[in-house]
């Protein structure tokens, strides 16, 4: 392998022509990784791509795929593979959601959320062992409060990321022996260009009561939990859920008014 190749570990990260994605992908690159971006969203991620190529020149790779689609996940292992002989994190970000009642959730928007968040996960964390086990890395899955608790409108969004959550940990026991570790996230309310066209002022007030440390989080503080647990200094770390969510899911029922009364004593 060239001198060059070994001297770079290599993360791929789904769902990375914006949002948490891309700020994961930039984390990396700030500690001298190479890195994978992936997107459905081929004009996004193009644009994407030249923002780091300007930032961290020849160290990032763009290869538009939809993580639900096994031939195109494949497609970008191999890619991968043959141009830097490695993967040493993988990042599985891709997400969509569909926010509806139970009773009004068509089993076509259930399985188009379970295809991306569950499926896609699945897909592309079995297509990168064979490439990985060579030196060992880390799978980091992006699940989401929502898989701790349940809330309204998330029947779809919600169960795939407590199943991603189930199958973060089934990983992490089938995949330690190969030197790979599989760890979750669970971002709270995160400022996403999303959060910020879809959360009405009540909505954020609501979410502002409801989390201790009263704010929503940002991109960067996502990848940072994200870095964390792919770097050395989470080597001994496997099978868990990080919530990063500023206490929303310590927080329990009734709290903000708790809060509010006697957070000061």
């Amino acid at each position: 392998m060239p001198q060059d190749v070994q001297e770079h570990k290599v993360a791929i990260v789904t769902g990375a022509a914006r949002g948490i994605g891309l700020a994961s992908a930039r984390w990396f690159l700030a500690r001298q990784w190479r890195v994978v971006i992936v997107d459905k969203d081929a004009p996004a991620l193009n644009a994407a791509r030249e923002q780091l190529e300007w930032e961290a020149p020849g160290r990032s790779l763009a290869l538009p795929a939809d993580v639900s689609h096994p031939a195109q996940v494949a497609d970008v292992v191999a890619t991968v593979d043959t141009t830097w002989q490695r993967i040493d994190a993988l990042v599985n970000n891709a997400g969509v959601a569909v926010f509806k009642p139970l009773v009004q959730t068509s089993f076509e928007e259930w399985r188009y959320v379970m295809a991306t968040n569950l499926d896609g996960a699945y897909l592309c964390s079995q297509a990168v062992v064979p490439v990985m086990r060579r030196q060992g890395g880390a799978i980091v899955n992006i699940a989401s409060i929502s898989g701790l608790r349940a809330s309204t409108l998330r029947v779809a969004y919600g169960t795939s990321k407590a199943a991603l959550i189930h199958l973060t940990k089934q990983q992490a026991v089938e995949l330690a022996g190969l030197g790979i570790r599989c760890n979750a996230i669970a971002p709270g309310p995160v400022e996403t260009a999303m959060a910020r066209q879809v959360h009405t002022a009540e909505i954020r007030a609501d979410y502002h009561a409801a989390v201790p440390l009263a704010r929503y989080g940002s991109e960067e503080e996502i990848a940072n939990g994200i870095g964390f647990l792919c770097s050395p200094e989470a080597s001994y770390v496997t099978g868990q859920v990080l919530a990063v969510d500023g206490g929303f899911d310590a927080a329990g029922v009734g709290l903000p008014t708790l809060r509010r009364d006697f957070g000061g004593v």
